[in-house]
């Protein structure tokens, strides 16, 4: 069938096959990557329309607004990229899901370059539908944060480790060093695709030319130099990424071993669409896999060894440190596979294929859009999520106008819970410059006995019994505050949704002027107050 079809395709094939003759043109690649990124925006736009941004895309942006070399949980590359982003786009919640499924758009850029090293025409095409038939490149993309920011970075350094590998060139080494370290300084996990860069090639048959030139070498004083201001800045302010990380450390041996079971079946689950998918195309020529690997060219292999160190070396470290080894840590690497599996076929592979594949793609995108994603909207908006997100932009709007009746000043620091604090400066009207989360008091002295002469606020839901007992210690820590209490209420497309209560504390410095208290105090019905 596959063959009658290429050789007398139906008519509504026809466009997609001329579409395929565009992949060498160099333009066929750009318009499957650029409608990606399009759709799936769309999907993003819809699906959390009144939702309001991820957590963690608003850490990153809030952190990156101050420029530093380190942050307090993470490297500091997902706060530099959305910094910058919101430097050039606007500060709205499609702006930030344009810039995450960019993120995602420019990992399958470098995965295709890697693909084209090794094949060309529509096989490049196919493993870049096989990626987006995985929920790396669109569901943990949209949460930018240091997980989503490898889906970039690895395959990019991938890339350059292939290149530095094949030609020895100074140039393809500098590139290294500079691209493995853009990759730790987006998270510290990538020490495992570093040291899997150097056990393939400690593997490899072609180890010997390698090592005795200078490639290697130059990638190793690069990446060291380029890590230099981070590692002086985890020097002298007390390496609290090392201290979160390690937080996730010292699980017992039996839990460990569950972790790494965990880890190798959400690997397995992410790419099982994908897997079933390829076995359709494959057929009965699956057979002739054994023959494909043992004539496996000297690239492929040296991916194939980078492959297994980036499971291996996770799964060695977990059992040994009692690490947490959630999957979603290692879904960046899952190019490697598609990689393989595809550029690894000794035998041809029919167009018809590859349309059927794109004609699944598409289909699974108008879904998402046209059905899952006002469905998702709507129930959001009546059951909420665990973090309030739904919730963020109302929060904000009512602690900023609180805040301004009492002191009719704009709001310069807020704190409370992480996530509301950081919704407050991406959402309220006075973008409050100083967003901390409570639980890094001790990094951010806010409040502290070094900021008590300034004004803050502090924010809860009603029902975060930590965040309540931290207000209360702020309470006796400042000694001069105004407690209120109100509601807010999630909205969609005019439809009201559930609602939540919601404290703010508000630390007054004294000696500040105040509002006259009738005025500070002209709450609507809703809100209640006391001080």
């Amino acid at each position: 069938m596959a063959e009658r079809s290429d050789r007398a395709p139906a008519r509504w094939r026809r466009p997609f096959l001329y579409w395929l003759d565009g992949v060498e043109a160099g333009w066929a690649v750009p318009l499957l990557i650029g409608c990606f990124v399009a759709v799936w925006t769309l999907y993003l736009v819809i699906a959390y329309a009144g939702g309001g941004l991820h957590p963690d895309t608003l850490e990153a942006w809030a952190l990156g607004r101050h420029f530093a070399w380190g942050y307090h949980k993470h490297p500091p590359l997902s706060g530099w990229i959305a910094a910058s982003w919101t430097a050039v786009f606007p500060l709205t919640d499609w702006s930030l899901q344009l810039m995450a499924m960019v993120n995602a758009g420019l990992a399958l850029i470098f995965v295709d370059r890697i693909a084209r090293h090794f094949v060309t025409g529509h096989k490049r095409i196919l493993v870049l539908l096989l990626l987006m038939l995985t929920p790396a490149y669109q569901f943990h993309a949209q949460r930018f944060n240091a997980n989503s920011v490898l889906l970039a970075t690895w395959p990019l350094a991938t890339w350059c480790f292939l290149r530095a590998f094949e030609t020895r060139a100074p140039l393809w080494a500098v590139a290294v060093g500079c691209t493995t370290a853009l990759a730790m300084v987006g998270k510290y996990y990538s020490i495992f695709l570093v040291a899997s860069f150097a056990l393939a090639a400690l593997a490899h048959p072609a180890r010997r030319p390698y090592f005795t030139s200078a490639s290697p070498w130059i990638s190793v004083v690069v990446g060291l130099a380029a890590l230099s201001p981070h590692i002086h800045w985890l020097a002298t302010t007390g390496a609290s990424t090392f201290t979160y990380a390690l937080a996730h450390t010292g699980g017992k041996a039996a839990t460990s071993l569950g972790e790494a079971r965990s880890f190798l079946l959400g690997l397995a689950a992410a790419m099982g669409i994908s897997a079933v998918l390829w076995v359709l195309v494959a057929g009965t020529r699956l057979k002739q896999f054994p023959a494909d690997f043992a004539a496996m060219g000297p690239g492929l292999r040296l991916l194939f060894y980078v492959t297994i160190g980036t499971i291996a070396l996770p799964v060695v470290t977990s059992l040994v440190m009692g690490t947490d080894l959630p999957s979603l840590w290692a879904l960046q690497g899952l190019f490697l596979f598609a990689v393989l599996v595809v550029c690894g076929t000794s035998y041809p592979i029919e167009r018809f294929h590859t349309v059927n594949l794109t004609v699944i793609v598409a289909g699974v995108a108008l879904v998402a859009v046209l059905i899952a994603a006002p469905i998702h909207a709507v129930y959001r908006n009546d059951h909420g999520y665990e973090e309030g997100r739904n919730l963020y932009a109302q929060a904000a709007s009512e602690v900023t106008r609180a805040w301004r009746e009492l002191t009719g000043e704009p709001l310069s620091a807020v704190s409370g819970d992480a996530s509301l604090a950081f919704a407050t400066a991406f959402y309220g009207a006075d973008h409050p410059p100083d967003a901390r989360s409570f639980e890094y008091d001790h990094m951010s002295s806010l409040p502290g006995k070094s900021v008590l002469s300034r004004s803050w606020a502090g924010l809860c839901f009603r029902d975060q019994e930590s965040c309540l007992r931290w207000m209360g210690w702020a309470s006796s820590q400042a000694g001069h505050v105004v407690r209120r209490e109100f509601t807010v209420q999630a909205t969609l497309w005019g439809r009201p949704g559930l609602t939540r209560e919601m404290v703010v504390l508000m630390a007054r410095p004294r000696g500040m002027r105040m509002i006259p208290r009738s005025a500070a105090d002209d709450f609507s019905a809703s809100r209640r107050g006391t001080d």
